[in-house]
């Protein structure tokens, strides 16, 4: 099983289902029973009907966490115990993980015996942040795939989508009061190729945008899966979509388009109230939409060339009292945090937040190594890791000349079972701030659902048991397990990176990636931490 389960002891005998099978829950465990139901149907083509005295029994506990479940198999029944509705759907979860891998088929699979073995399971997560961050501002990703990453998220038992939905590159978030944001900013004339500075465009529109009905199916499709949804929209820099929408919201005032290419458009928010209250304007909107506790702001890799060239910024600057630049991002954020604040939420955004004064309910995602971790926790705040030397999703999987448009480091498999997300020079008082971690999937170079499933796994499935399983680890061991679970993603139909290598059709050849090494990168992180105070 992936994760791998807190407690599990084989017993005798087993327990197979067939027409007579029946299913039970009471009234308050409807929504779960209904998604067994559903998950179970296709491939038994059994009715699995509703009974009291059913086969399968789901049922809540008091003395369980929670998320915990304990689920028991005999020769009669099985039993679903959860400390609240998620710890039962996450036994589900376990069930049919318990079943032959063609339980994840779509249609009716004939002449398999469908036999649970008996088994007596007791399980609980290690942390309550169990994330996946999935960009979906440079290249988009229609709806449907959406509802199916986060299918793919409940299977493994992650609990917190972190949607990226605007940046540099394309506005993907449907906002009544600024309809030009996905009219113009949604929309970008072309799209680099490759990850170096010289990389051609490839001459091919594109774009996307979800409206607000499909934000809201997508929110409630996750939430019956016990999946939160924390979005984000990018401040004040990773805009350029946003000016290219509304001018006047940048330094210059000049008109620009949606960015065509990768990296940081030098493109910022300028200082005025009007921009403020604009993006107050969007946030009211977006927290109508979304009822996480969290809401990202962004915050990150934000250029202050304009700012400290303009004179109207430094001018601005002086009226409210800051003495340069480097205070203005801050300011910035600490308007947004307590609109936030206010609105009973907390801000949420990448640990480049640190570097200035920061309100005490935000979080922060520390992914310039664990450096921003160590520095919030100290601070007092709650923390998110998701270091990019372990879960960045979108780096390179080997050394092989063959990984499609090669970006950053190698992060193997192997590399990533060895995420930690609690640094060890932390005290026990200071490591309870850390919520747990997540994996960070960007998509420059995954134009597709198909690459994103090629970045994605099986190195999500390692993240998915760092976050949930406790105790020690064994690389061997997680590999065997691995092994069975992959014929569940072949199921699934889940184009995932193969142990050789990728296949012939997942390769880019001729296109050129950015590679590091590891002493690269980590002098390059060193640099960018260089502002964030331990203390």
């Amino acid at each position: 099983m992936i994760p791998r389960p807190l407690s599990i002891e084989a017993c005798d005998g087993e327990l197979v289902l067939d027409h007579d099978t029946t299913v039970s829950a009471p009234d308050q465990l409807g929504g779960v029973l209904a998604w067994l139901q559903q998950a179970l149907r296709p491939a038994t083509g059994l009715p699995l009907c509703a009974d009291k005295s059913g086969n399968v029994l789901l049922y809540l506990s008091d003395d369980l966490g929670p998320e915990a479940y304990r689920l028991q198999v005999t020769a009669n029944q099985v039993t679903i115990e959860g400390g609240t509705a998620a710890g039962v759907f996450y036994g589900c979860q376990a069930l049919l993980q318990l079943l032959p891998p063609e339980i994840y088929r779509r249609s009716h699979v004939a002449g398999q015996r469908w036999a649970i073995p008996a088994v007596r399971i007791v399980d609980e997560p290690r942390f309550g942040w169990r994330g996946a961050m999935l960009d979906v501002a440079r290249h988009f990703m229609p709806k449907h795939d959406v509802l199916r990453f986060i299918d793919l998220m409940a299977l493994h038992r992650l609990n917190t989508l972190h949607w990226h939905l605007t940046d540099d590159q394309g506005w993907r978030l449907e906002i009544k009061r600024y309809p030009r944001l996905t009219e113009v900013g949604a929309w970008r004339r072309e799209s680099q190729v490759g990850a170096v500075r010289t990389a051609p465009g490839d001459g091919r529109p594109h774009g996307g945008f979800y409206t607000q009905e499909d934000v809201r199916e997508i929110v409630a499709y996750a939430a019956e899966r016990f999946i939160t949804v924390v979005p984000e929209i990018e401040s004040p820099g990773h805009v350029r979509a946003a000016l290219a929408a509304y001018p006047e919201l940048g330094v210059t005032g000049r008109p620009v388009e949606v960015w065509t290419r990768w990296g940081i458009s030098t493109d910022v928010l300028n200082a005025e109230e009007s921009t403020v209250d604009f993006f107050t304007g969007v946030l009211d909107e977006v927290m109508e939409l979304f009822p996480s506790r969290w809401i990202g702001v962004g915050g990150d890799e934000c250029p202050r060339d304009q700012w400290r060239a303009d004179e109207r910024t430094g001018r601005r600057m002086a009226e409210l009292g800051l003495t340069g630049a480097e205070q203005l991002q801050s300011w910035f954020i600490g308007r947004l945090d307590a609109h936030l604040t206010a609105a009973g939420r907390r801000l949420f955004g990448w640990d480049e937040i640190l570097e200035g004064d920061l309100g005490p309910s935000a979080t922060v995602a520390s992914w310039r190594g664990m450096t921003g971790a160590v520095a919030a926790a100290r601070r007092g705040h709650d923390v998110v890791a998701c270091p990019d030397d372990l879960v960045y999703l979108d780096y390179r999987q080997s050394e092989s000349p063959d990984e499609p448009i090669p970006v950053a480091i190698p992060l193997t498999l192997r590399d990533v079972y060895a995420f930690e997300p609690v640094p060890a020079q932390l005290t026990p008082e200071q490591a309870r701030h850390v919520l747990g971690g997540q994996a960070n999937i960007w998509t420059e170079h995954a134009d597709s659902p198909r690459a994103v499933d090629y970045l994605a796994f099986p190195r999500l499935c390692a993240v998915a048991e760092v976050l949930w399983t406790t105790g020690e680890r064994d690389f061997a061991e997680f590999e065997a397990r691995l092994d069975r679970h992959l014929a569940r993603l072949d199921a699934l139909g889940v184009e995932y990176r193969r142990a050789d290598g990728p296949l012939p059709w997942q390769k880019r050849p001729g296109v050129p990636g950015r590679p590091q090494t590891r002493q690269q990168r980590t002098v390059h992180i060193a640099h960018l931490v260089a502002n964030i105070s331990q203390t």
